[in-house]
């Protein structure tokens, strides 16, 4: 089995958190079900799974099913034999999206506490807008990703205590010798074909044929485009036209998506037009939206622009499967013909989106864009990054504008590329693009955290 991050999260939290039922959403393919299958069987004596998705699409049992006695009904009925205690039973109810109406039912079933719950879905945030009463308090929503580059690493047999030297290294902002840059540039470059989704990684283990890998990517790149069930089919296909256009819209000097563009007719709609379908793209995981900031400010979602916004393919090995197809050279064989820089933000942007970080560009018409801008939480300051391929990575005016402005008040600018050595120069630290893996927004605990104690008044 592969190793996932959030294995161990998912332990705790079915361990220590009696209180709320877990909704983890997340694109299709990526493990979710896998997961959670693997962890219930491990920690509940008794593990029941629905995927609600096929009751949907066949037999409908759970569909007019509006209270806790109707659904315990239902459920006894299909695994009466497998049920026993709140202590010793799992029920897992994936694919929640399919009936939002379970979403509120959570609520009661929660404080009923007959048995624990668990849900999984690759839409919820989609669903939950649908939902006439949110169970807030009785639920908690997390997000979950494709593998990223620490677990492919982990996949490919590199030991744990490889990734931690690297790490201090990062920390320490130091260079790596010769042997190891080589050996973390060229997996990360096999990161970049493969990508993230499991059952590529694991058919890449297998025998390591792109050709087999490239059928899987192109199977769920075509199952993310017609995924849009719930909506009407002209707006379905608004949404793949926009899911179409991503990877063009990377080679464009912008980026971002053009709205005249997305339908190719003369009217007057505007960015809001379209926003149920960029929600979705977004909320069903399949796409990364990066909004545009003109004037950084710590915190940057106080001055984002939401109608400028490039969209990244959630998972860069999807994209290198358009790109390139079985061309392995385009990516492994330095062709200098082939411009590398879409598919190194879209890596830099699908690490930073599941290590925590909200994701910001900066787009200003006097000083130009940046690729990304960040919230630094320990300097409570932004921090832009720009991402190059090539060889020309000391070349960024836009950057160098960005940390110069007076008003902006950074302190520094990071370059990720393929060069070995870390060092700063004129604010900006040069890094090589594989130490992204270790850029990490999670909250960690120290005593910083810790709100003193008001004294009493005298």
């Amino acid at each position: 089995m592969l190793y996932r991050k959030y294995e161990s999260h998912l332990k705790d939290f079915l361990s220590n958190e009696p209180r709320k039922i877990l909704l983890i959403n997340g694109a299709r393919q990526i493990g979710k079900s896998y997961l959670i299958r693997h962890v219930g069987t491990q920690m509940f004596r008794h593990f029941v799974e629905i995927n609600l998705k096929e009751d949907a699409e066949g037999v409908q049992v759970f569909k007019s099913v509006r209270s806790k006695e109707d659904f315990y009904m239902q459920l006894g009925a299909i695994a009466g034999n497998q049920l026993g205690t709140y202590a010793d039973t799992l029920v897992f109810l994936d694919e929640i999206q399919s009936y939002p109406h379970m979403l509120t039912m959570l609520k009661f079933l929660n404080e009923d506490a007959k048995y624990r719950y668990i849900a999984s879905g690759s839409e919820l945030g989609v669903a939950l807008a649908q939902t006439p009463s949110v169970p807030i308090g009785s639920i908690a929503i997390e997000q979950m990703y494709p593998l990223d580059f620490e677990e492919f690493l982990l996949a490919m047999g590199c030991a744990q205590s490889t990734i931690d030297k690297v790490k201090d290294s990062f920390v320490q902002e130091k260079s790596l010798n010769d042997s190891m840059h080589k050996y973390m540039l060229q997996q990360f470059k096999i990161y970049l074909l493969v990508g993230g989704m499991p059952d590529a990684i694991n058919k890449f283990l297998e025998n390591r044929n792109i050709i087999q890998v490239r059928n899987i990517q192109r199977d769920i790149h075509s199952l993310y485009k017609i995924d849009a069930s719930q909506y009407e089919a002209d707006k379905r296909l608004v949404i793949r036209r926009i899911y179409d256009m991503i990877p063009s819209n990377m080679e464009n000097k912008k980026k971002r998506i053009i709205v005249k563009n997305i339908e190719n007719k003369a009217g007057h709609k505007q960015f809001d037009d379209y926003a149920e379908e960029f929600e979705y793209l977004t909320n069903s995981g399949v796409a990364l939206e990066v909004k545009a900031i003109s004037n950084p400010k710590f915190p940057l979602a106080e001055s984002e622009t939401k109608n400028l916004i490039k969209l990244y393919l959630s998972d860069v090995g999807l994209l290198t499967n358009i790109l390139y197809g079985t061309n392995i050279n385009a990516v492994l064989g330095d062709v200098c013909s082939i411009n590398l820089g879409s598919v190194y933000e879209s890596v830099v942007a699908q690490e930073l989106h599941a290590h925590g970080f909200q994701l910001h560009y900066y787009d200003n018409k006097q000083r130009g864009e940046v690729d990304f801008v960040i919230d630094d939480y320990n300097q409570l300051k932004v921090l832009p990054i720009e991402v190059k391929s090539g060889k020309d990575y000391k070349v960024h005016s836009a950057l160098t504008r960005f940390i110069s402005t007076p008003d902006y008040h950074i302190s520094r600018g990071i370059v990720l590329s393929n060069e070995q050595r870390v060092f700063q120069e004129h604010g900006i630290t040069y890094m090589p693009i594989y130490y992204v893996m270790f850029f990490n927004n999670s909250l960690q605990s120290s005593p910083d955290c810790i709100i003193p104690e008001v004294p009493p008044l005298a």
